[in-house]
């Protein structure tokens, strides 16, 4: 059981598994910032430009909802295609989607800079031949003023 707790252990202690329980928890308060951009800004103005309240209420009705009757018959619920419900998943899914494909350029964009960064050798020191042919051209153009 010792082995079993100390694996465990530097399992979850891995930089990558923090790493993702980070992303997991930034992309959980991304989809909820999405969703809001969906619901409370894009889909009023949609709504405006069909002349509807939006997509929500779209169906296509195949069984009248009936109330229950005092002769003791049952209700029966509405039975109805919500295509409209189906056209605002899709929505929701190409916002999100162009939502995270920009992020992530974002973030991809700053990381290639970040490496470029890194893979950009500092420049070397100059050889001695190269500081003794400094000097003679700094002596030669000196004299050559005179």
């Amino acid at each position: 059981m010792g082995k079993f707790l100390q694996d465990f252990k530097e399992f979850a202690m891995k930089g990558n598994i923090i790493d993702m329980a980070v992303g997991v928890i930034v992309g959980g308060a991304f989809g909820k910032i999405v969703s809001s951009l969906v619901n409370d800004i894009i889909m009023p103005l949609v709504s405006l430009i069909t002349g509807g309240d939006g997509y929500k209420n779209l169906k296509y009705i195949i069984t009248e909802a009936r109330p229950a009757t005092a002769d003791g018959v049952a209700a029966v619920e509405e039975v109805a295609v919500n295509y409209g419900l189906f056209i605002q998943n899709i929505v929701d899914f190409l916002i999100i989607a162009l939502s995270i494909f920009v992020a992530l350029r974002v973030v991809m964009k700053f990381m290639k800079k970040e490496k470029e960064a890194e893979e950009t050798p500092a420049p070397a020191e100059p050889t001695k031949e190269e500081t003794l042919l400094t000097e003679i051209r700094d002596l030669l153009r000196k004299q050559s003023e005179k």
